[in-house]
């Protein structure tokens, strides 16, 4: 849902359930697409809410049932993020659903607040950190660089400083860092590591059809579609402006930028060209054409390890890292006319890449530059990390005509984007059916 509506990607899939959605073009709005991600965020609310309403009566451990309700609230309140940035105003559930609940829509704001509230409420009783018989457990810095995301989306710039300041020079410094290697945030081999905030673990085991199975989804289902056709479905792709944002500038000692490589598969993944740039034990040569020019999203593609596309991939899913949590924090002190003081925690993100220091390579940038300088930067670190869409939404792109015209340069799909519409996704038609105090999103 978030990369391929952003600019940066675009849907290519014959299964026209998935191109419509990602081209603005929704003519049935019960898509599977559509109906999976509504459902599966409101059954993790529903478990959240049965925690948080029956834990509390239960006799055990009371640090230990602190912490239940603490991470039952962390993820009701990043739930309400995703539903509240892809629907708007969506029913806000707070209690275990009955059958004969129909919930009305909330507003935005009111959204908005209770994901502050949950995720406030759930930093006070999270540990920094766990043995390794919990590892992927949610932590307090998660839970407060979720917080600050949160708060930064809102442009609640000092509230959102605030809650990013734990992880970078408040009580949390240190217990998070940078990777020497930037390649190792999407091994396999280095997972949960020093840079990784919040992160879905998989195995490369065999998950059962049945959702409400404790085995089910145990491996990243996502190769596939984000794969190439061949070995995948094709169903996603990157567009090629992305690569000449990794091309505007050289490394300190004159090479291509390396986090390009690990981003994007394409003709030149290996600066030798198509002969050279291996997947799945092909070359690009090989495996398509050594003149197309199409590009693909290769952070959690497994082709460096296997020779063969699996629904059962090995690699995490990193929500949040610490890489992300520096640039958040450096575009908050700039929304906060801080703009020197901002220039440091870019500077880290570059460095580890090779780059010069911004503050040498563009020192003294004015407060409406250094926020496009940002918007570069958080194109080389983070794209195919489901990003690009809240930062185009926060930066006001999604509300501006103006900035849809600049966003139609390079993805043609926004051709299709409707101010005042297409920002958000329709409600499933079936809940619309079943509910009469629910309202469908304007335009739909």
């Amino acid at each position: 849902m978030l990369n391929p509506r952003s600019d940066d990607g675009w849907g290519s899939s014959g299964w026209d359930q998935i191109f419509n959605v990602t081209n603005f073009k929704v003519p049935f709005y019960d898509s599977e697409p559509i109906n999976h991600a509504w459902a599966h965020h409101y059954r993790g609310i529903y478990r959240a809410n049965q925690v948080i309403t029956n834990v509390p009566a239960i006799q055990m451990d009371e640090t230990l049932k602190k912490r239940y309700l603490a991470e039952a609230k962390f993820w009701r309140g990043t739930y309400y993020f995703n539903l509240v940035v892809l629907w708007g105003p969506v029913p806000l559930v707070l209690e275990p659903s009955q059958p004969t609940d129909l919930p009305s829509n909330a507003t935005v704001d009111e959204i908005w607040a209770q994901v502050e509230k949950d995720l406030s409420e759930a930093v006070n009783d999270l540990p920094v950190s766990y043995d390794n018989n919990n590892i992927g457990r949610i932590t307090k810095g998660a839970a407060y660089a979720m917080l600050g995301k949160a708060y930064l989306q809102e442009h609640k710039y000092q509230q959102a400083k605030d809650a990013l300041n734990w992880l970078v020079e408040g009580a949390g410094k240190g217990t998070y860092a940078l990777l020497p290697n930037y390649a190792d945030n999407f091994s396999p081999t280095a997972e949960n590591n020093k840079e990784s905030i919040l992160e879905i673990n998989f195995k490369a085991q065999q998950s059962v059809t049945d959702e409400d199975d404790p085995n089910s989804n145990m491996g990243n289902q996502r190769e596939p579609f984000f794969a190439p056709s061949p070995p995948g479905f094709n169903d996603l792709e990157m567009h090629r402006w992305v690569i000449y944002e990794f091309m505007q500038e050289k490394t300190i000692t004159n090479q291509r930028d390396p986090r390009l490589a690990v981003t994007a598969i394409f003709d030149s993944t290996d600066e030798r060209g198509p002969d050279f740039s291996m997947f799945w034990g092909k070359s690009f040569s090989q495996l398509l054409s050594p003149t197309d020019k199409r590009v693909w999203y290769r952070k959690y593609e497994n082709d460096q390890t296997s020779t063969g596309i699996t629904f059962e991939g090995e690699k995490n899913v990193k929500v949040i890292r610490y890489a992300d949590v520096l640039l958040m924090y450096a575009e908050a002190l700039n929304q906060l006319n801080q703009t020197a003081a901002a220039y440091p925690y870019v500077d880290m993100v570059r460095e580890r890449a090779g780059l010069p220091k911004l503050s040498i390579a563009k020192p003294g940038l004015s407060q409406a530059n250094f926020l496009k300088q940002l918007m570069h930067e958080r194109i080389t670190e983070l794209t195919g990390e489901d990003v690009r869409w809240n930062d185009l939404a926060r930066w006001g792109y999604l509300d501006d005509q103006s900035k849809i015209n600049e966003l139609k340069a390079r993805d043609f799909e926004f051709n299709n984007f409707i101010l005042g519409k297409s920002k958000y996704l329709p409600i499933p038609q079936s809940e619309i059916d079943i509910n009469p105090h629910l309202a469908q999103n304007q335009g739909y």
